[in-house]
């Protein structure tokens, strides 16, 4: 099933689409069943997060489109921000 950017975000006024974003660095690391993706993109400083149930190639280097909203996360006391992914495609 294909989900289309534009109802998304006109569904839930919280979520921003943003299309062909460098991938600086991808991460990806075990958590119980579930594979931890962190992305870094270019002209931004907050992490992009999402969780998928096995590991995909890399995307450094690449072009993504992404729907998101901004999220906290607390580690050590601290919030950070963060960007929860619900959308991500290879642009």
């Amino acid at each position: 099933m294909q989900s289309d950017p534009k109802k998304l975000v006109e569904k839930h006024a919280s979520l921003t689409h943003s299309e062909l974003m460098k991938v600086l660095s991808h991460v990806q690391r075990n958590q119980g069943d579930w594979v931890l993706h962190t992305l870094m993109v270019e002209g931004c400083k907050v992490p992009f997060k999402f969780k998928r149930k096995s590991e995909y190639q890399t995307l450094k280097g690449a072009r993504v489109n992404m729907t998101y909203y901004p999220a906290q996360e607390t580690v050590a006391d601290i919030d950070l921000d963060i960007m929860k992914v619900v959308r991500i495609k290879r642009g």
